[in-house]
C-alpha cells in the first residue's frame, strides 16, 4: 500500500472529493485506485476564514498496477510513500501446560491504563496475570466518587485515583500522547479500545478522546477478555509490603494478611498511591525525586474558546469543541503551560486523601458542557518543593508528596472545608487584589467544581494558596495569554485550586530490560513510576513493560520467545 500525507482540502468540502484528490496526488487514473482508507484526519485553523482538513491515507492499487513504479514517480516527495505495517505482534506464546510445574504467576499491582494493558498482553501470551487493585470496580468507584461530588463524602481507597480504570477513567478519555512510537504502540492501544466499545474514528481523527461513560463499559469488556485468557483480576486487595530476597522479588503481602508468592510484579501505581511510595522506599527500592507542576484548573465559556480558534467557523460538527495548548516563560524564570485541556467539561474533586483538596479536568464524549476548563501550571523542581516544605539537606524521593500534601491541605482550608474547593475570579487574581476587594459573587462563568467553590483570595500574603513565584508567574501568564486567546483573561473567568498532582513527584528508574535497577523481577510502569503521562502512554508503556516481563519468563524456562 502508499501512504499519503498532508492532503489538504476545505472544511466544508463533499465527501465525494476525497477519492478525485487522492488520484491526483498519486498522478493514476480513477481505476487504477482499488480502495483507500482515511488513516488521519485533522485541521489546521491558523487562517480562522479558511480552516483546512489534513488527511493522510492509504492506497491500494487495482491489481496489475506496479505500486513501486508509482512510488518510483514520487521519489523525493516525503508526503508519498509505502504504507507502513502497524499490525501488533505477540513476542512470544506460553504453551497450555506452562504453569504444570506450579511456577507462580506474574502479578501485575493497579489496574488504571498501564496495568490494563499490562495484564491484557501478558495474558494474550497465555501467562495468565494476577492482578491486584486496592480500589473497587468501575461502577462501584463511579458511585462512591460522586458521593464526593455530590455530598462531599471521601472514600479514601475509592475515587477518582484509585479503582478499575485508574484516573483516567475521570478525565477526558484524551488518545493522543507526542511519544515516540515506531513500532506504532499507540495503534495497539487504540484498536483494543474500538474492539471494547470505542467509536471507530478514535482510529483516525488526529486526536481521539473518548469521555468518562464511555470508558467504563470499554474498561469492563476488557477486563473480561484478561479473564477469558486466563487473567484473574482482584479488587479491593492493596498491597502493603514487597517480599524481597537477595535483590529478587519474591512476593507480595496484602492488607488482609494475604501472601502471595511470585518472581515477577508489575508495580502500575498511578501518582497518587502515597502508603505504597513509602513502603517500598522504606524497602530500598532505588527512587529518586522528580520534576512535576503545580496551579489551578481555570473555566471559560466554551464558546469563548470556539470564537477565539475558529472564528467564523465555530461551532462546525467536524471541528467540535475547540481546545487549546499555551505556554508562558515568565519573567522569574518559571515555564506557565495549559494542562489537560478539557473542552467542553468540568473541574473535578480528585482528592484521594481526607482533608485535602485536588482538582482535575473531566470531559464526557459530547464535549457540551458550557465551560472550558484546563490547568494552569507552573513547572516546580525537586529543590524547589524540599525548600518549600522547610527540609534541608538532601532530596528525598519523597519530599515532593510531602510539598503535594501542605497545599493540598491549604486548598481544603481556604475552601471552609467540605472538599469544597478555593477559587477567585481571574480579574481579581490578575489584579492582586486583597481582603474586600476580592468578588465574593461569580460574574458569567459559574463554576463546574463539586461540591462547590468558595471564592477567595488565593494570594492573601501568609496565607497564599500555592508557593509566592508559582502566583507571581501565573498572574503574569494570563494576561500572556489574552493575546493567543482573545477572552482567556475575562475578569470574570474562574481560577479554582489547587491542581497538584500533573504526574508523579518521583521515578523509580528501571534498566534497558524494563527491571527495578535493584530490584530484579519488579517492573516499575506507567505514571506513577514516572514513566508515563495520560491513557495513552501509560498504556504503551504497560505493553512494552508486559512484553519484557513476558520475554523474561519464557526465557528463563527454555521455552522459545
Amino acid at each position: 500500500m502508499i501512504r499519503l500525507t498532508e492532503l489538504r482540502l476545505p472544511l466544508d468540502h463533499p465527501e465525494a472529493a476525497l477519492r478525485p484528490a487522492v488520484v491526483q496526488r498519486l498522478g493514476v487514473r480513477d481505476a487504477e485506485l482499488a480502495e483507500f482508507t482515511v488513516f488521519r484526519r485533522a485541521y489546521d485553523a491558523r487562517k480562522k476564514t479558511a480552516i483546512v482538513l489534513i488527511y493522510t491515507v492509504d492506497c491500494r492499487l487495482a491489481h496489475g498496477v506496479d505500486e513501486a513504479a508509482v512510488l518510483a514517480r514520487h521519489a523525493g516527495d516525503a508526503h508519498v510513500r509505502p504504507s507502513p505495517d502497524t499490525r501488533y505482534r505477540l513476542v512470544g506464546q506460553a504453551p497450555a501446560d506452562f504453569y504444570a510445574a506450579g511456577r507462580p504467576r506474574p502479578v501485575v499491582v493497579g489496574f488504571g491504563p498501564c496495568g490494563l494493558f499490562a495484564a491484557l498482553v501478558l495474558a494474550q501470551m497465555g501467562l495468565r496475570p494476577l492482578v491486584l487493585e486496592r480500589g473497587k470496580t468501575v461502577r462501584e468507584r463511579t458511585q462512591d466518587t460522586w458521593g464526593l461530588w455530590r455530598k462531599g463524602v471521601l472514600h479514601p481507597e475509592s475515587n477518582v485515583q484509585f479503582g478499575e480504570g485508574g484516573a483516567g477513567t475521570f478525565s477526558d478519555g484524551k488518545l493522543y500522547s507526542q511519544i515516540s512510537d515506531p513500532r506504532h504502540l499507540t495503534r495497539k492501544v487504540l484498536t483494543e479500545f474500538v474492539k471494547a466499545g470505542a467509536p471507530e474514528e478514535i482510529l483516525y481523527v488526529s486526536k481521539p478522546h473518548i469521555g468518562t461513560f464511555r470508558l467504563v463499559s470499554m474498561v469492563e469488556k476488557m477486563r473480561a477478555d484478561i479473564e477469558a485468557l486466563g487473567g484473574e483480576i482482584r479488587f479491593q486487595q492493596k498491597v502493603t509490603d514487597l517480599r524481597i530476597e537477595a535483590g529478587q522479588v519474591r512476593g507480595v503481602s496484602l492488607a488482609d494478611g494475604t501472601q502471595i508468592d511470585t518472581d515477577h510484579v508489575v508495580l502500575a501505581l498511578g501518582h497518587s498511591a502515597r502508603d505504597t511510595f513509602a513502603m517500598l522506599h522504606a524497602r530500598g527500592v532505588a527512587m529518586q525525586a522528580k520534576p512535576f507542576s503545580v496551579g489551578f484548573r481555570i473555566e471559560h465559556p466554551q464558546g469563548v474558546i470556539d470564537k477565539a480558534r475558529f472564528g467564523p467557523h465555530a461551532g462546525h460538527p467536524l471541528l467540535g469543541a475547540a481546545d487549546y495548548k499555551l505556554v508562558h516563560h515568565a519573567k522569574n524564570g518559571r515555564s506557565v503551560y495549559s494542562f489537560c485541556m478539557c473542552p467542553g467539561g468540568t473541574v473535578v474533586a480528585a482528592t484521594s486523601e481526607p482533608e485535602r483538596v485536588v482538582t482535575n479536568g473531566m470531559s464526557q464524549y459530547s464535549r457540551n458542557e458550557r465551560n472550558a476548563n484546563a490547568g494552569i501550571v507552573v513547572g516546580i523542581s525537586p529543590d524547589d518543593y524540599r525548600q518549600d516544605r522547610g527540609g534541608s539537606g538532601p532530596v528525598s524521593p519523597l519530599d515532593g508528596m510531602a510539598f503535594q500534601r501542605i497545599w493540598e491541605s491549604r486548598a481544603y482550608e481556604l475552601g471552609g472545608g467540605g472538599y469544597r474547593a478555593p477559587g477567585q475570579l481571574v480579574g481579581d487574581f490578575v489584579a492582586g487584589r486583597h481582603g474586600a476587594a476580592v468578588a465574593r459573587e461569580f460574574g458569567t462563568v459559574l463554576p463546574s467544581y463539586k461540591p462547590g467553590v468558595q471564592l477567595t483570595d488565593l494570594n492573601e500574603p501568609g496565607r497564599e494558596s500555592l508557593p509566592g513565584y508559582v502566583l507571581e508567574a501565573i498572574r503574569e501568564a494570563l494576561p500572556a495569554f489574552e493575546r493567543q486567546i482573545r477572552g482567556f483573561s475575562m475578569a470574570d473567568a474562574v481560577l479554582t485550586g489547587v491542581e497538584t498532582r500533573t504526574s508523579s513527584p518521583l521515578r523509580i528508574p528501571r534498566g534497558p530490560d524494563y527491571q527495578c535497577v535493584n530490584v530484579k523481577g519488579l517492573y516499575p510502569a506507567g505514571e506513577g513510576a514516572g514513566y508515563a503521562g495520560g491513557i495513552m502512554s501509560a498504556g504503551v508503556d504497560g505493553i512494552e513493560v508486559a512484553e519484557a516481563l513476558g520475554r523474561a519468563m519464557l526465557q528463563a524456562s527454555a521455552v522459545p520467545a
